[in-house]
């Protein structure tokens, strides 16, 4: 595995360990979201890398996914955005009153008719997942095939919040059952720039 292949592979487990295994695997986490880098070396699949390894992969990950902060010469890190922990329920989050960009949530063909229907649900995450405009670096992937442009005025003057994350993610916690409605939706549109009728 070449260098490149090797940081991947750090990534995601680090995405899926900060975002949603934590708890499973006995580390502690703060509600800010911040684990103990020790801690999670010590871990079974992580004993083979180091500190030099964790610091690397967070400063070259190009959606700024992760954060380092030391503690008392205690090194923590934590995943920016795209929890489904409980626990993770203090991040530092910005809200998001007056926005000069457009809040966009790209999905799939094979996921639209369900949304069509339902509105967009945050699933067993802690939020729904935004863009701030086409922005493929934080909050699209670049395989998404449809962006819901969402109409910020209304969802915001029936009391739905969002909030900007320290790395330009825009989230949204959706209604009392984790939803946001069809009827905030502004504009549905694929990627090649076909309108989708709602």
């Amino acid at each position: 595995m070449n260098k490149i292949e090797h940081d991947v592979q750090l990534s995601k487990k680090l995405s899926y360990l900060l975002r949603h295994g934590a708890v499973k695997e006995g580390l502690q986490i703060c509600p800010e979201g911040f684990v103990a880098v020790n801690d999670i070396l010590d871990k079974v699949g992580f004993h083979h890398l180091t500190v030099q390894d964790v610091q690397r992969v967070v400063a070259e990950n190009s959606k700024n996914r992760f954060t380092l902060k030391k503690l008392n010469d205690t090194l923590l890190i934590k995943a920016n955005q795209g929890h489904s922990l409980s626990q993770v329920n203090n991040l530092n989050l910005k809200l998001v009153e007056n926005p000069e960009y457009e809040i966009i949530h790209g999905t799939y063909f094979n996921c639209w008719g369900n949304i069509k229907n339902k509105g967009l649900s945050r699933m067993n995450r802690n939020h729904i997942h935004f863009s701030k405009g086409l922005n493929f670096t934080a909050g699209l992937r670049r395989s998404a095939q449809i962006y819901i442009t969402v109409d910020f005025s209304k969802a915001w003057q029936d009391g739905l919040r969002f909030y900007e994350s320290e790395n330009g993610v825009i989230l949204c916690p959706g209604n009392c059952n984790g939803i946001l409605e069809r009827k905030y939706f502004l504009k549905v549109s694929s990627s090649d720039g076909r309108k989708l009728f709602l």
